[in-house]
């Protein structure tokens, strides 16, 4: 999922240099920013240019952009060029023209951004000894700078009103003799290079070709007041042309219109295309695997041959939402495709939670399998005034200013959302709202730093309005999208500006605003719309928009925020686009006999993982009578590892990102040499220890290996309709 941490500088009155000097200690300053997309380099060779073809079972059209050689010393296929030393820089690439980048620069500044946003990209962290372009497939650091000479072909997939982009890339010692494709779905709403860091590094290294989709999400921009937006290619352009990754569809009369009422606004792709592009993640999946085995039936060197589902492995695999499109694409791979699915951290959306529970030790899971919009809602709507409290006092990042903190306590329970009291007691009713709302207590330390970066906010914007299919013009619960002035400006704070900027945006945006200089705008705000965290709620209080995130909350549950039934007949009419929209979404779990591992961090605070991983492997073993699934849970362990380095998260957590490659591993093995699957289990880490300031160094005692022989009170296993996990 997307998260922006530039978004920090909008709380007046926070120590930002004391942040900084933060993030400079721990080498963050810039891996914070999740990133988003570019496009093949411009400076490459040019092969050839493919026409349209349509192929598949759901006849989806798929048209070739282009296809380019990287020598594997000036560029390459990981790394863009940059290989180890690059990817240790916390800087973005130069631009050798800021004003006018090319395809060259913006394709590396997103690999080093996506790459650096996937994982703890700190060298204590285990970055460049536990796993990166300098570590071998068997975890030996022999790879020297990690650049990997080959081919990368792009194309774009269309199935009914939507496209999305696809990417293949063929490394040069792809081997003809034992030849295997793993697919790369983008994580978050990131674009083409949103999982390079992760199953594109492991299929690259086993010289395998990788098959990316950004799913349809990924960077796609309409500056309405320029009438601008950005190509596939990544330039930004005026909107005459034919090649445009995402265009607001309004006729120009209600663009004007809009534009007229409000200034300065911008059209973003996955909020605003009102195709609800999730319902296809499968398809865009399977596609890009479909166009993996045409790009290596038309090679014509040395690594052609004929390669078909049955001589050539395919392991579906990502992380978050493109392990969510895995997961998806062998649920409806009825051409048997797919021989193996890796998903760590996945996102999922099922129908219900019927017919089964969840057991952690002697407690039974209050609340499972609910959709992301319903959880992500109520920690939106929760999170402020629960940081609040004293078991928040060593959070990271609590960094939101404490009058507005107690500003959203004192509201909640204005709408009788909370029980009036006192500021503690409050607060403490907040966490045991998440809490019975099935947010693990694991997950409560990160909690504050996540609402600080936007995470919970950002989601439930973008994907409400996805889901119902809004456009622009209808201002879903009063959200638009703008730049605007500083927050500490003297005058006119936080008004919608003009923005700047945007021609680097599909090299700088993760695809969920906050992103690429646009922020969420409450266009209710007392005296005008104003950016959203320092708008004013009607009675002129900065609450953090209290009534909108109210609004977010009863359109994603179609009931009212205190639980009774919804009276606003216009919330009502939203609720129900957007139930339908998460109905279109929703998965089996049946898995057609296909070995699946997924792996789940216990302090996951992105993705609950019981309403994630845990949910979807307990329908799963409840409902499917051919399971091959093993579920990994690992302690010490969350969801957005790029945050590890920070102090307060780096003692606390490790990298799930180690259990990704590990998994992959094993699930390779399994496939190529027959070897059994470790049993379901809970994998205990072990955290760094902190002594003197300084933490020790990543090593294997704190991240043990995935066991085959099980110790006591490990075992992970549904014991009739109950999944049982230990403590």
């Amino acid at each position: 999922m997307g998260i922006v941490v530039r978004k920090l500088k909008i709380f007046s009155g926070v120590n930002m240099k004391s942040i900084r000097s933060a993030a400079q200690k721990t080498n963050q300053t810039h891996c914070l920013a999740l990133l988003a997309i570019a496009l093949f380099a411009t400076s490459c060779t040019t092969v050839q240019h493919m026409g349209s073809v349509v192929t598949g079972s759901n006849s989806a059209k798929i048209t070739a952009l282009g296809h380019q050689v990287f020598d594997g010393q000036s560029n390459d296929l990981l790394t863009a060029g940059l290989g180890k030393t690059g990817l240790l820089q916390a800087a973005l690439p130069a631009l050798a023209d800021p004003n006018a980048p090319s395809a060259s620069d913006l394709r590396q500044r997103a690999i080093h951004a996506n790459y650096r946003a996937l994982i703890d990209p700190s060298v204590t962290g285990g970055f460049t000894r536990f796993y990166g372009p300098n570590i071998d497939a068997a975890g030996k650091d022999t790879l020297g700078e990690g650049k990997i000479a080959g081919d990368e072909f792009m194309a774009t997939v269309s199935i009914g009103d939507a496209t999305a982009l696809l990417m293949v890339q063929v490394p040069k010692n792809f081997n003809k003799q034992n030849p295997c494709i793993v697919t790369a779905s983008s994580s978050g709403s990131r674009g083409i290079y949103g999982a390079i860091g992760t199953a594109g590094e492991w299929g690259l290294k086993r010289g395998c070709a990788v098959a990316y989709t950004d799913k349809g999400t990924g960077t796609g921009l309409h500056v309405l007041s320029t009438n601008q937006i950005i190509t596939w290619g990544g330039a930004l352009v005026s909107t005459s042309t034919n090649n445009s990754s995402f265009t607001a569809p309004l006729d120009a009369a209600s663009q004007k219109t809009y534009l007229d009422k409000n200034p300065q606004r911008v059209a973003i792709k996955q909020a605003h295309n009102q195709q609800n592009g999730e319902r296809l993640w499968g398809q865009f999946t399977l596609a890009a695997v479909r166009y993996a085995f045409t790009v290596l039936n038309g090679l014509s060197d040395e690594r052609k041959g004929s390669f078909t589902n049955a001589n050539t492995l395919v392991i579906a695999s990502s992380v978050s939402n493109g392990a969510y499109a895995a997961l998806m694409a062998a649920e409806q791979d009825t051409e048997g495709l797919i021989d193996g699915v890796v998903a760590t951290e996945p996102n999922v959306s099922i129908a219900n939670a019927k017919g089964y529970s969840i057991r952690q030790g002697e407690k039974v899971v209050p609340l499972v399998g609910r959709s992301l919009l319903d959880y992500t809602t109520l920690l939106n709507l929760y999170v402020p005034c629960a940081s609040n409290d004293t078991r928040m006092a060593a959070a990271p990042l609590n960094i939101v200013p404490k009058a507005l903190r107690d500003a959203r306590c004192e509201a909640l329970a204005a709408a009788g959302l909370l029980k009036a009291g006192n500021a503690e007691s409050m607060s403490a009713e907040s966490i045991e709202r998440l809490l019975a709302g099935g947010i693990q207590p694991e997950a409560l330390l990160l909690l504050p730093s996540h609402y600080a970066i936007n995470v919970y906010q950002g989601i439930a914007v973008a994907y409400a309005q996805q889901y119902g299919r809004f456009g622009l013009q209808e201002e879903l619960c009063g959200f638009s999208y703008a730049a605007t002035t500083a927050a500490n400006a003297p005058t006119n704070a936080g008004q919608p500006t003009a923005l700047t900027g945007a021609a680097l945006a599909f090299a700088t945006s993760n695809g969920i605003v906050p992103t690429a200089g646009i922020n969420l705008v409450n266009q209710l705000s007392k005296g005008g719309p104003k950016e959203d965290r320092i708008s004013e709620s009607a009675n002129g209080k900065s609450d953090i928009n209290t009534a909108g995130a109210i609004c977010l909350r009863e359109v994603a549950t179609g009931l009212s925020a205190t639980g009774g039934v919804l009276q606003d007949s216009q919330r009502k009419a939203w609720a129900n686009r957007v139930a339908n929209g998460i109905a279109e979404t929703q998965m089996t779990g049946k898995l057609r006999g296909k070995p699946t591992i997924i792996v789940a961090p216990r302090g996951d605070a992105v993705l609950p993982l019981n309403h994630a991983g845990r949910a979807y492997f307990a329908l799963n073993r409840n409902t499917d009578n051919e399971s091959l699934v093993r579920y990994y849970e690992i302690t010490n362990a969350q969801h957005l590892d790029v945050l590890n380095p920070l102090p307060g998260v780096n003692n606390n957590f490790v990298p799930i990102h180690v259990y990704f490659n590990q998994t992959m591993n094993l699930m390779w093995n399994h496939l190529t040499a027959k070897r059994a699957l470790p049993p379901s289990q809970l994998i205990r880490t072990n955290k760094r220890a902190l002594k003197d300031g300084k933490l020790e160094d990543l090593n294997t005692t704190h991240v043990p290996a995935i066991s085959v022989s099980l110790e006591a009170n490990t075992l992970i296993s549904m014991r009739e309709s109950q999944l049982y996990i230990p403590e």
